[in-house]
């Protein structure tokens, strides 16, 4: 066999890899640590220098830092793939029933609101606590689904669609927060470009017009005018996942939003997630920095909103919606896997680390993404603890 057909080979076999939790978990915690070690290694100032490296011309503010396009640029897909998967959970997955959605979309708000007031409470007074609440009230989606798969494999096939839909509905709440927040400037020329552009996306789908050669294009122009408008680009991908037709024809093997994300997750999850924590997550951990943790109001306000008020928010509310009637739990789960599966939100990583870097000045954003991956390491820790136990109680 050629080396070309090979590879041929070879390809199919990794996208169905990289489309497996346990697999994209591992190879973000792979980026992660290489970023880590990098950063706090003899080589640190190549790593700097690569990460600040401007590339693209000044043309609609397109010349941007390594580091940038990977946060504006490669996170947009994974923000695709994640509008493509909440479109489907809202049309014809687990959120389309109003009474199947209530307790994730509650446990999310609590997920949202717990963190986000301990955050605040934390740090109040401390400069940049005005923006730094927003850091703890994103769940990572990769990671806390890679957790669960790997030590919660004796729990009913509910935990990870609650965990999921929570996840889901969170990731929409932190995307609000991005685009109210962390605007800079308003540019209505751009956003009427944008609106155009995303209008005329959808009524190509409306249209049933399948093309890659017209949809490559126009989502490389949304992308553009999105990020001209001031608005934060990762946007871009979550209107056009959104606008993406997610019911099936007849004479059609799977809907567009289906297929696109079963092409595009092994993107996301081998290339666009990666190499942002590889950009994203390089901070020193020095003696120094590990001491400031412990004394820095923000980074503290960062560490307890995540591993303390994540699990309050989101099983505080469960417990309180179930109770007061709003929601349903379902039968299999038992309040302690609830427990367990709420702590896996305290995982935040890669849309904390996003909000970090738009929240504040570069010296504290840096001590704050450091707070992140301590956290997001303490909760997925305590969760797999709790998971293992649960796991092996429902086995006994």
């Amino acid at each position: 066999m050629s080396r070309a057909r090979r590879a041929a080979a070879v390809l199919p076999d990794l996208a169905r890899y990289l489309r497996t939790e346990t697999v994209g978990g591992m190879v973000l915690l792979g980026a992660t640590a290489v970023a880590l070690l990098w950063a706090n290694s003899p080589l640190d100032e190549s790593y700097r220098w690569l990460r600040d490296l401007r590339i693209g011309p000044d043309l609609l503010h397109l010349n941007l830092t390594v580091g940038e396009w990977a946060k504006d640029g490669l996170l947009a897909l994974f923000f695709f793939v994640a509008g493509l998967e909440l479109k489907r959970e809202l049309v014809v997955g687990e959120l389309s029933d109003r009474k199947a959605a209530t307790l994730p979309v509650i446990a999310a708000l609590g997920g949202m609101l717990v963190p986000a007031g301990i955050a605040l409470a934390v740090s109040w007074g401390a400069p940049g606590s005005g923006q730094a609440w927003a850091i703890p009230v994103a769940t990572d989606i990769a990671f806390a689904l890679g957790v669960l798969a790997i030590t919660g494999s004796g729990l009913p096939n509910s935990a990870r669609i609650f965990l999921l839909s929570l996840a889901v509905v969170d990731d929409l709440g932190a995307i609000l927060v991005i685009a109210l927040l962390f605007t800079s400037g308003f540019d209505l020329l751009a956003v009427a470009v944008a609106v155009v552009l995303l209008a005329l996306y959808w009524y190509l789908q409306r249209r049933r017009v399948t093309s890659s050669w017209i949809y490559v294009p126009l989502a490389v122009a949304v992308w553009v005018a999105v990020h001209s408008t001031g608005v934060h680009a990762t946007i871009a991908g979550v209107a056009l996942g959104l606008l993406t037709r997610v019911k099936r024809d007849r004479y059609e093997p799977e809907a567009p939003a289906v297929r696109l994300e079963h092409r595009l997750q092994p993107w996301s999850a081998g290339l666009a997630v990666p190499v942002f924590a590889l950009f994203a997550a390089g901070v020193p951990v020095g003696g120094d920095a590990l001491a400031a943790l412990t004394t820095d109001r923000i980074a503290l306000a960062v560490i307890i909103g995540l591993v303390v008020g994540k699990l309050l928010g989101i099983f505080g509310f469960s417990l309180l919606s179930v109770r007061f009637g709003l929601a349903s739990k379902p039968k299999d789960l038992a309040w302690r896997d609830m427990a367990a599966v709420s702590m896996l939100g305290g995982v935040g990583f890669t849309v904390s680390l996003l909000i970090a870097e738009l929240a504040l000045p570069k010296e504290a954003a840096e001590l704050a993404k450091a707070a992140v991956l301590v956290a997001s390491a303490a909760a997925a820790l305590l969760a797999a603890a709790m998971l293992i136990k649960r796991s092996r109680a429902r086995g006994a």
